[in-house]
């Protein structure tokens, strides 16, 4: 196996000339930078990661947290996360807490025995002072920890505010609200405006609250069974992906027809929210681009840049699907 020495020999320079090329660390001639690509190409040296991570004070990792894999939304952001770490030269380290605050807390202590270079965090279990007392190289998913670490989500007042307009032009009078309310979340402020906005029609909304951090598909079944034998003359819901199909589900066996007698809007947008008959009309985040902001404010912590933005929303779009009528959007109700 090829040495730093011997790729110094092939190209006739030094070894610390090979090492500030690998490293990126210095100034290196475009002679010299050209011979020694070539020497590595030849010889088929491969830099010792380790070394090279010492050298630079860094693992080369990120942690992501994701409070359960299963979750399509979560699954699908972890997936982008991975690739735009990639893309910026860092491996990815999933962190799969489901539930369980000890399992959080464990891969977050990582950050500070120096195991990971930085989190980005969606997990739901600790209190927000396990993270503001560590103040370094944390990203928040649609968390607020304090104005130490940067959050990262969707524009859920708009989303909410856009579901709300949906179902009033669409004359809905009773409408399912199904939650899953967290602390510090953002997304609570889709279900806040959705219903403030519905009410001051005089459109009542009828709320099925789960238990927090629960993000299976029991759960989710669970809470629609509910909703839909405590309310069965309701005409419309609103819900995530999966607790809103569940409910469409039972609804349509029934024997509600929807649209006609029953509306649903679903929030998140995933695939399984066009996989369903009728396609249902959801509000979807933009995954990709979330996992890419994280991925990149992250970085820029690690890198120490200044006037990284403690705030970053990005907006939702609507899907049209066939489970409420299409209406002219004005955002104005």
């Amino acid at each position: 196996m090829a040495s730093m020495k011997d790729v110094a020999q092939r190209a006739g320079v030094g070894v610390g000339t090979v090492s500030r090329v690998i490293n990126d660390s210095g100034y290196v001639s475009a002679d010299a930078r050209k011979k020694i690509e070539r020497a590595i190409e030849e010889l088929g040296y491969t830099p010792n990661e380790l070394a090279r991570n010492l050298f630079r004070n860094r693992t080369g990792i990120i942690g992501v947290l994701i409070p359960d894999l299963d979750h399509p939304f979560f699954s699908a952001f972890a997936r982008e996360t991975e690739l735009s770490l990639y893309k910026l030269g860092y491996k990815t380290m999933i962190c799969n807490t489901v539930g369980s605050s000890n399992r959080e807390r464990d891969y977050l202590n990582m950050l500070d025995r120096n195991m990971v270079d930085g989190i980005i965090t969606g997990a739901h279990t600790l209190h927000k002072t396990e993270y503001a007392n560590r103040k370094h190289t944390i990203v928040a998913l649609d968390q607020d920890f304090g104005p130490e670490i940067p959050i990262i989500g969707s524009d859920h007042l708009y989303g909410g505010k856009l579901a709300a307009e949906i179902m009033i032009k669409n004359g809905c009078k009773r409408i399912i609200q199904i939650t899953g309310i967290a602390p510090n979340v953002a997304a609570n402020d889709r279900h806040t405006v959705f219903e403030e906005s519905l009410k001051a029609h005089g459109i009542e909304v009828l709320n099925i609250e789960m238990e927090w951090n629960k993000f299976d598909h029991q759960s989710y079944w669970d809470a629609a069974k509910e909703a839909i034998e405590k309310y069965p003359d309701a005409d419309g819901v609103f819900a995530a992906d999966q607790p809103a199909l569940c409910y469409m589900h039972l609804a349509i066996q029934a024997g509600k027809r929807v649209p006609e007698d029953l509306k649903v809007i679903t929030y998140e947008g995933m695939d399984v929210s066009r996989l369903c008959y009728p396609e249902v009309t959801a509000i979807c985040q933009n995954v990709k681009f979330l996992a890419e902001s994280c991925a990149r404010t992250v970085l820029d912590l690690i890198d120490g840049k200044e006037r990284v933005p403690h705030r970053q929303v990005l907006s939702v779009e609507l899907q049209q699907g066939q489970s409420t009528y299409p209406v002219e959007i004005t955002g104005e109700i």
